[in-house]
């Protein structure tokens, strides 16, 4: 197993940067890596993920939601081909420090026989969880 986890502090309050996590329709517009989303915000449903790394990959993927907790947690389960090769646990969770300060956490666990073999790939995937990161700051703290 590999596990990627990024972690960025928004002078936003978690409520905010819910509602602006959950609005998939506008990913296309700030978000860097996940590039467009669309789906029912339930656990057991499968959502359309288009990502794109920041080396230029572009991906399309069908995760099931396993986690959804309102204002705090969102996880989904998507595989590469046939589950068990290449499956990845993406997540987004919020922790409130201060109203108007939350810590944003945001990663991935990897699983697989694939996964021994994917260091360029994991690497590329830290930089894209970072740059989506500071865009959703930016988008919190400024005009979200």
């Amino acid at each position: 197993m590999k596990h990627i986890k990024t972690e960025i502090i928004i002078d936003s309050s978690a409520e905010k940067i819910w509602n602006i996590l959950m609005d998939f329709k506008t990913y296309s517009i700030w978000n860097p890596f996940i590039v467009k989303i669309n789906g029912i915000k339930k656990e057991g449903k499968k959502l359309k993920v288009k990502v794109q790394f920041k080396n230029g990959r572009k991906m399309n993927i069908r995760p099931t939601i396993t986690e959804y907790e309102e204002r705090r947690k969102l996880r989904w389960l998507g595989s590469l081909g046939v589950k068990g090769v290449f499956d990845g646990e993406h997540y987004f969770c919020l922790e409130p420090i201060e109203k108007e300060k939350t810590k944003f956490i945001h990663g991935e666990k990897f699983t697989g026989i694939l996964v021994a073999t994917a260091g360029k790939t994991l690497e590329s995937a830290r930089h894209s969880f970072e740059e989506m990161n500071l865009a959703l700051k930016e988008k919190c703290e400024n005009n979200g």
